[in-house]
């Protein structure tokens, strides 16, 4: 008497359901690291405006910026950003250099932009 078989052996379905669990687990990953850097270049792109819009401000306000240290917060994509702005003379008698720090809201610098400006 011969015996047909047909399907699929229970070892035969448990390699199929590991390897798609690898592969399943695996995408999730990504997944997850996908979120985490687009959530990073969002931080990052907002901190670069502010900083930019500081520096802007320095660069057209009509009056030289006072040397020192001064600080705020910008509304910025729906949150505070706080920065501080930093401004010290140049050897070049006339020339001061303004850097602008944004804090990132994880913590440390998310974004830094350095200008010069003539005082007078």
């Amino acid at each position: 008497m011969e015996r047909c078989e047909r399907g699929f052996t229970l070892i035969e379905v448990l390699v199929a359901l590991a390897v798609f669990s690898l592969a399943a687990l695996t995408l999730l990953r990504l997944e997850g690291a996908t979120m985490t850097n687009a959530r990073m270049l969002e931080v990052r792109a907002a901190a670069e405006i502010v900083a930019r819009n500081r520096a802007v401000e320095v660069l057209t306000d009509p009056n030289a910026p006072v040397i020192g240290t001064a600080s705020g917060t910008e509304m910025q994509a729906g949150r505070p950003w706080p920065w501080v702005r930093i401004t010290r003379p140049m050897p070049d008698a006339g020339l001061v250099e303004v850097r602008v720090i944004v804090a990132s809201p994880f913590g440390g610098e998310a974004a830094s932009l350095t200008v010069y400006r003539r005082t007078a």
